[in-house]
């Protein structure tokens, strides 16, 4: 049994010890200022319990050097429906299982489901417990999150990344769920996906290449890779922030995710990479704010290509402090065409009805020249 391992099982096995700490309580302990009596010191010890049980599991997470692929979808495929970060309505998802049966799948929904702890849909061990279990259930075919929201790097040091990569498997969600999906890319050597959530609108668009890219239909069929011809979505009504064609490997998804990674364990890697972006309702400095500590942090300046998706509601609003603000694309334009890499916005990826499904960890071009980006291999193994 591998130290990785160890650790997860250890957490787990005195989760009763940690539980009352789980959720918005450990939240109130760490806030708590209060001079200390013998119950907080009792608190405080189990508190230090966590802490340095996050600590031991996170100081051994290692990058995977090699890359695995999942086996693609095909008709029967069991997916499972989880909620590792925030929670859901059961009548949210709906549309999503409606479109994943008729694809052929048939669906299990996890107990992440029926479940609520304040913000998130459980304690951050059961969550993590859940989501492991799934990995190695061999009947498993992909795990689709129930929605993003807020919690899943709560749950990340608690993941064992050795069993992901033994079990490996389709993994889909966006949103929060940007940081489990990089951390599966980089520390498990796993491609992991960007793309709809459960309770997400699956018309026509998203759906087509939902099935492009997890099940390899029509011309895009996965088969030997040098015979692959790739995923291409094209678009002319892009806004060329800086012209250019470049290839490198997908990596990105929720911007305000991505920099939260910045100085943890699972922090991006973005050496070489095609970065993609989205986010929702922020403000253009905020969207300014986030570029520059990615730019800061020297994450922008090592990518070979930078395709922003669509910013939903981040127009500038009536905020007082600033009476008079650029417009997104300004900032956008402004942060990034001084990189010199070719760079466009508007594609449809992140928190809007109609999306792509971008896979994390393989080759892509961005052409920004015409508004095309192309998945120059498959992402998905030919399943059987």
């Amino acid at each position: 049994m591998n130290s990785n391992r160890r650790n997860f099982l250890k957490f787990s096995a005195y989760g009763a010890a940690v539980t009352p700490l789980a959720g918005n309580g450990l939240l109130k302990a760490l806030q708590n200022s209060s001079p200390k009596t013998a119950d907080s010191t009792a608190s405080d010890s189990s508190q230090q319990q966590v802490v340095e049980s996050t600590a031991a599991v996170t100081s051994e997470v290692t990058k995977s050097s090699e890359r695995i692929l999942p086996p693609s979808l095909v008709p029967g495929s069991k997916v499972a429906i989880l909620a590792p970060a925030s929670g859901v309505d059961k009548s949210d998802l709906k549309s999503g299982v409606k479109a994943l049966t008729k694809l052929g799948c048939i669906i299990e929904y996890g107990d992440s489901i029926y479940r609520r702890n304040g913000y998130l849909a459980d304690t951050d061990e059961a969550r993590a417990a859940e989501f492991m279990e799934f990995i190695q259930r061999d009947d498993i075919d992909a795990i689709i999150c129930a929605r993003g929201g807020y919690g899943v790097m709560r749950i990340l040091p608690l993941l064992d990344f050795d069993v992901i990569r033994a079990h490996p498997k389709i993994i889909v969600g966006y949103s929060d769920i940007t940081a489990l999906v990089n951390a599966i890319w980089e520390h498990a050597g796993v491609v992991a996906f960007h793309g709809p959530v459960a309770s997400s609108t699956f018309d026509s668009f998203t759906t087509e290449y939902f099935k492009h890219v997890l099940y390899g239909e029509s011309s895009t069929s996965v088969r030997d890779s040098e015979e692959f011809n790739g995923v291409v979505f094209s678009e002319r009504r892009l806004v060329t922030l800086h012209e250019g064609t470049a290839s490198g490997k997908l990596i990105g998804g929720n911007l305000t995710l991505l920099v939260s990674t910045l100085g943890t364990p699972f922090e991006i890697d973005t050496t070489d990479a095609v970065l993609f972006l989205e986010e929702i309702s922020e403000e253009p400095y905020r969207i300014d704010r986030m570029l520059t500590q990615l730019w800061l942090a020297g994450k922008l300046q090592t990518c070979k290509a930078i395709a922003i998706g669509r910013f939903k509601n981040c127009e500038h609003s009536s905020n007082p402090s600033y009476k008079y603000s650029p417009s997104l694309e300004e900032v956008l334009t402004t942060r990034i065409r001084s990189l010199g890499v070719p760079a466009v916005y508007g594609l449809p990826i992140g928190h809007i009805r109609s999306k792509i499904t971008v896979p994390v960890g393989v080759q892509a071009t961005l052409n920004a020249d015409d508004g095309i980006l192309t998945i120059d291999e498959p992402s998905v193994a030919k399943s059987s």
